[in-house]
């Protein structure tokens, strides 16, 4: 019997979609069970699945009107329950209109009355976590799970956080969670399961099932190492990977891929520390088996009409439905046919209720392919390709680095090379590898900068500054994202609090809002790099110290004077008064300043770091008059 299977992914913000409920996706569905994916808010899932319910049961009772188009007016009524609501649904359009009434009056109460907990439809539902910070929603995620499936045995809660705090979920949610990957045969989740779940391709159907777009979701996933050979105490990694698996072959998983959903631009390996592998050559030369060789181009394969193929086979109709219906949405907008073939494409989606997603259904689609596959057909016709790139996105080991491994990674179009740097203790092998790289070719580089763990501000700085050094001395390009800082285990795993030993509130905001100004990354280019961080150690250390609004309205605030006269009464302090004085500003909380000391030269100092930015926005202050002629001043300068 095939079982109803529900997969969630909890609604917190993040760039790669879940790739172990892909694989679950996969799983299940060479079982034959029904499978749902969802991410977002929990209760429009329960009503959405209740409206659907809803109209199977209308249609049951009368097939003579399409119930499906007026999905929309009926989850509304489920929703909200006003009477004005029924109404607009129309059921006095059928003849047995009377009888349909209490049926919709049933799935509103159904929902409202909670009916859902009494006899749920889920027999098992997997829920990922990510990181520990998340544990509030993820936490809901798990305990609203529970209220959803016939047998709480049937829960299966995995990932990152479920591997790193499995008591901490268990004692919170009842719940004792699946820790590490899944690749027992016969053992996990079924005792006839003859898979390696952990090794199974992706299902990328799930993702259209989902309004959320993860900023990395269009490429190849997947994985040609586990685990990692360093125990470095800030990673999580020999926790959820605890044995080192040198080589997984990619070609079959990813050419499975490409006949099921379409090929793809790019490839992300997810490994941990693929440098680490003494089958590196085998894993570049599946890479280039998959066509990812320099210079290779993508041409994006018609979507519609892998969506359409893809419904035809039954493969995901919930996904594949809303995918083509955001295909039409967007071509309908689409500047590039004219108005008429615009207007024309509208009213054929609205007769045949393919305006909403709600109130799209599989037979229209299917019915009217014809009349929209010449639009897409001219679409995806015209492109001229787009170069296609693999990133090992988990970062390589500098450590590693041989003439022989980069040898080989110049053979795959690697973009950008991801060299770890987390620790200035690493600096010499990091400029190393980044120098053999680009010997042999490589040109684009990219970081993430940790800190906030136990090295020092100054070593951040430092690190910055080398890439930004190396940039220009190589004439290459490295993009560095510095990385805060959180514990994955005791206090503050749960929250963005912790502050590292050589750390302070206020030095973590000043990094944070220099990082806002330039969108949360360093490049290229030695003087906007000394204006964002300093020209050197003391100006960064500066910095960090200097009032938030004068960091985030830099010329601003210099332009007024501001920032000069604060750096001219700091420097008249004593050491002394620095003593009283770092303490008070490191807190970083200045609400009520006048409390904060009784020292009128310090408070002096103090009132510079009131929020300025509540001024800059009050249209009847001066603050906000100088900002604005500033503003005017700077766009006919740059005229």
């Amino acid at each position: 019997m095939n079982r109803n299977i529900l997969l969630l992914e909890p609604n917190y913000k993040n760039k790669f979609p879940p790739i172990g409920l892909m694989k679950l996706a996969t799983y299940f569905r060479l079982r034959g069970d029904n499978v749902v994916f969802y991410k977002g808010d929990l209760k429009e899932f329960l009503i959405n699945d209740i409206t659907n319910d809803c109209v199977e049961k209308l249609n049951q009772m009368d097939n003579t009107i399409n119930w499906k188009l007026r999905s929309d007016k009926i989850a509304t009524y489920i929703k909200y329950r006003r009477k004005t609501d029924i109404d607009k649904i129309g059921l006095e359009d059928s003849a047995y209109g009377i009888l349909l009434a209490p049926w919709v009056d049933y799935y509103k109460d159904y929902y409202h009355k909670k009916e859902y907990l009494k006899n749920p439809k889920w027999d098992w539902i997997g829920v990922t976590t990510l990181f520990t910070f998340y544990w509030d929603i993820t936490i809901e995620t798990i305990l609203f799970a529970k209220g959803l499936v016939k047998n709480v045995k049937n829960i299966m809660v995995g990932g990152v956080l479920a591997s790193i705090q499995p008591k901490e979920i268990e004692k919170a949610t009842g719940i004792k969670p699946h820790c590490g990957t899944l690749h027992t045969p016969y053992k996990d989740i079924d005792d006839d399961n003859p898979y390696v779940i952990d090794e199974l391709p992706l299902d990328y159907s799930i993702l259209e099932e989902i309004d959320y777009e993860y900023v990395d979701g269009r490429a190849f996933f997947s994985y040609a190492t586990r685990g990692c050979i360093r125990k470095c105490p800030f990673c999580a990694v020999p926790i959820l990977e605890p044995q080192f698996q040198p080589y997984l072959p990619l070609k079959d998983r990813i050419e499975r891929t490409r006949r099921l959903y379409g090929d793809q631009q790019n490839l992300l390996l997810m490994d941990n520390n693929v440098l680490a592998s003494k089958d590196l050559s085998a894993i570049i030369a599946d890479i280039r088996s998959c066509g990812f060789i320099p210079g290779a181009k993508y041409i994006e394969p018609n979507q519609y009409e892998i969506a359409i193929r893809n419904l035809r086979l039954g493969m995901n109709d919930r996904g594949y439905i809303r995918k083509c219906w955001k295909l039409l949405k967007d071509i309908n907008e689409t500047k590039r046919l004219n108005e008429e073939v615009r207007t024309h494409i509208y009213r054929l989606r609205e007769e045949n209720g393919l305006l909403h997603p709600i109130t799209c259904t599989k037979d229209a689609l299917i019915r009217t392919y014809k009349s929209f596959a010449p639009y897409f057909e001219k679409k995806y016709a015209s492109q001229k390709g787009r170069s296609r790139y693999i990133d090992f996105n988990q970062g390589v080991d500098a450590r590693l680095f041989t003439d022989e491994i980069v040898s080989l990674l110049a053979q795959v179009p690697v973009r950008p090379l991801r060299i770890a740097f987390d620790d200035i203790k690493t600096e010499r092998a990091y400029t190393s590898a980044l120098k053999m790289s680009v010997k042999y070719g490589i040109k684009d580089f990219s970081n993430y900068l940790l800190y906030n763990f136990r090295e020092k501000p100054i070593d951040l700085y430092h690190r910055m500054r080398i890439n930004v050094d190396l940039c220009e001395e190589l004439n290459v390009s490295i993009y560095s994202f510095p990385m805060k800082y959180h514990p994955i285990r005791d206090e503050h795993s749960h929250d963005r609090d912790y502050i590292g030993e050589h750390w302070n509130r206020k030095y973590i905001r000043a990094v944070q809002a220099i990082l806002n100004a330039t969108k949360g990354k360093i490049g290229r280019g030695v003087s906007f790099f000394e204006k964002a961080f300093g020209k050197n150690e003391d100006e960064f250390m500066e910095l960090l110290i200097m009032p938030e609004t004068f960091l985030l309205f830099r010329f601003f605030f210099e332009h007024l004077g501001y920032t000069q006269k604060w750096r001219n009464e700091m420097s008249t302090l004593t050491n002394e008064e620095r003593d009283i004085l770092y303490p008070i500003i490191f807190k970083n909380d200045f609400n009520h300043i006048d409390d904060l000391t009784n020292n009128p030269k310090l408070l002096q100092i103090l009132q510079y770091y009131k929020n300025y930015r509540s001024e800059i926005a009050d249209e009847n202050s001066e603050l906000y008059k100088l900002k604005k002629e500033y503003d005017e001043l700077r766009t006919i300068s740059k005229k």
